[in-house]
């Protein structure tokens, strides 16, 4: 679609470039989204991807992701990973994150994980995939300091999130620890190829590494939730740590209603608990 009130498109070539964002103006990472529908708000695009970061890094201490590598390289990545790192066992979630959106392998070649993070819907898949890795982010300020944060402290609710003026999401750190782990995915969705209605991601980390269980629920509430336990819990103690999630937290929308929403997330929570025990 095209954006006819855009007056400008900026390039920039360092950080310094990134100093000035104005009212009006939008960091554009992939744009599949942005170019979906109209933006009569935006004046200027802030494109962010000739800035030639290395979209991924492999670290002994885990991975980097780039705000700019895109969905298809992220996916990619599951296949590498079962060769140069078989000891990281959750390799698999990186590609089922990406196929649970609903998108063509040509949006898959330009959206960005950034992007999908920053849009902050409940069905951002990569939101899903950060917050059952216990993935840190790292977001650039406009006066030349960094912060990091979780993916649960940087989604707040639907299409909210922390970020404030002039704030630029810089890259994704998953760690070692969470990518040994084993993990189970789980979706619903009101058809085959529709959008998320409800995510669950179990992880249960190596001994090694704790041995503990995560939980993660996405998509069927308006931000993430992660529950984490010393080992793998019982039914009953899944439930009740589940019950604690607002009734004003689940999603209200065309792809289901709040109580069917947590109904089915119980059942695919229980589903992943008995996979990983």
């Amino acid at each position: 679609m095209d954006l006819i009130g855009v007056e400008t498109v900026s390039f920039p070539a360092c950080r310094d470039d990134l100093s000035i964002v104005e009212r009006g103006d939008t960091v554009l990472a992939g744009g599949t989204w942005l170019f979906s529908q109209p933006q009569p708000q935006v004046r200027r695009l802030i494109d962010i991807t000739r800035l030639g970061w290395d979209p991924i890094i492999l670290r002994d201490n885990g991975i980097e992701l780039a705000a700019t590598c895109t969905l298809s390289d992220i996916s990619a990545l599951t296949d590498r990973l079962v060769s140069s790192r078989p000891s990281w066992l959750a390799a698999p979630l990186l590609r089922q994150c990406c196929s649970a959106l609903l998108a063509s392998f040509k949006i898959c070649r330009t959206a960005t994980i950034g992007g999908n993070i920053c849009l902050s819907f409940p069905a951002g898949a990569m939101i899903s995939l950060v917050s059952a890795l216990d993935g840190t982010l790292t977001v650039w300020r406009p006066d030349g300091s960094d912060y990091t944060l979780k993916a649960g402290e940087f989604v707040v609710g639907d299409a909210e999130n922390v970020l404030a003026r002039g704030e630029v999401l810089r890259a994704v750190h998953l760690p070692a620890s969470a990518l040994r782990g084993r993990t189970a995915f789980r979706k619903i969705a009101p058809s085959a190829l529709g959008r998320s209605s409800a995510v669950v991601i179990g992880r249960r980390d190596s001994e090694h590494d704790g041995g503990g269980f995560v939980l993660s629920v996405t998509a069927a509430t308006l931000r993430p939730f992660v529950f984490q336990f010393p080992a793998i819990p019982d039914a009953s103690t899944l439930r009740e740590a589940l019950s604690a999630i607002p009734t004003d937290a689940w999603t209200n929308d065309v792809h289901g209603d709040p109580d069917w929403r947590a109904a089915v997330t119980a059942l695919l929570a229980e589903q992943v608990r008995d996979e990983l025990t």
